[in-house]
């Protein structure tokens, strides 16, 4: 009996494995096809799709501007989420739920609905229709995704023992924070960086709505591409996985080299 489940779990893995890479794996042959609409695989494989993208004036501006609004949205997340989810472990928790509540909100509320919420409120020079406001949107849209994985971190820790011998060794809060308590959640705040980095670098709604050509992000460079040739837009859809899969394996890098100091010093305890 044991063996037939290990074996009904194999299979509904498989499934599940081939159910999320085969449209992956479609959409990397399509890139590289010469013509793809009579067999089971490409006819040709060329490169020029990719070399039409890279030639495109836009490309690196677009690219830029993603990686602006990105990086700029983890940072906001880490000043702003980080110090307020600690802050409220330690010293309010009776706010902690209200806290939970108002992190669910962005995942109720669509797209659309807080782009034109920010731009009707927010409709003065030199705000109006503004990178800073496309920012300040996707820090919003992807607080959630910041939010939960540091919660569950400070959850894991013992915070308040960790504050207080802190406190007595006659730390001020913000060496606590920066030298106590962020070493000891660094999985958490590298994860929820990875999620908003990933999440706010495929955004198109919000940049379309917000800023538009005036401020070009690489999404909308794709759907440009998809509504005039379909090739070209599977080659820029690669060069976004692509990316997202560097920033994952840095920051999975940069997590193992900052886990081998405490491995060290437990070892040595």
């Amino acid at each position: 009996m044991k063996k037939q489940n290990s074996i009904f779990s194999l299979v509904l893995i498989g499934i599940f494995v081939l159910y999320m890479i085969i449209p992956i794996i479609a959409t990397y042959m399509f890139s590289i096809a010469t013509k793809w609409d009579v067999s089971i695989l490409p006819e040709g494989y060329t490169l020029d799709w990719y070399q039409t993208a890279f030639d495109h004036p836009y490309f690196s501006i677009t690219l830029t501007n993603s990686f602006i609004v990105s990086f700029s949205a983890v940072l906001a997340g880490l000043f702003f989420i980080v110090p307020t989810t600690y802050w409220v472990h330690t010293r309010v928790p009776s706010a902690k739920p209200l806290l939970d509540l108002l992190m669910i909100l962005p995942f109720g509320i669509p797209a659309v609905v807080l782009a034109l919420a920010l731009i009707r409120v927010y409709n003065f020079q030199p705000v109006a229709r503004s990178p800073f406001l496309l920012i300040s949107g996707c820090v919003i849209f992807s607080m959630p995704f910041m939010y939960r994985p540091v919660s569950n971190s400070l959850m894991a820790i013992d915070v308040h023992t960790l504050t207080e011998s802190a406190l007595n060794l006659g730390a001020n809060t913000f060496q606590i924070l920066v030298r106590v308590i962020a070493p000891n959640i660094m999985p958490g705040i590298l994860s929820g960086a990875l999620l908003v980095f990933a999440t706010v670098f495929a955004e198109f709604t919000l940049a379309n709505l917000i800023t538009g050509a005036s401020f070009k992000t690489f999404p909308l460079l794709l759907v440009e591409f998809t509504k005039r040739d379909g090739r070209v837009a599977a080659a820029l859809s690669v060069i976004s996985f692509t990316v997202a899969w560097i920033a994952s394996l840095a920051i999975l890098w940069v997590s193992g080299r900052g886990h081998k100091p405490t491995e060290e010093v437990v070892a040595a305890h």
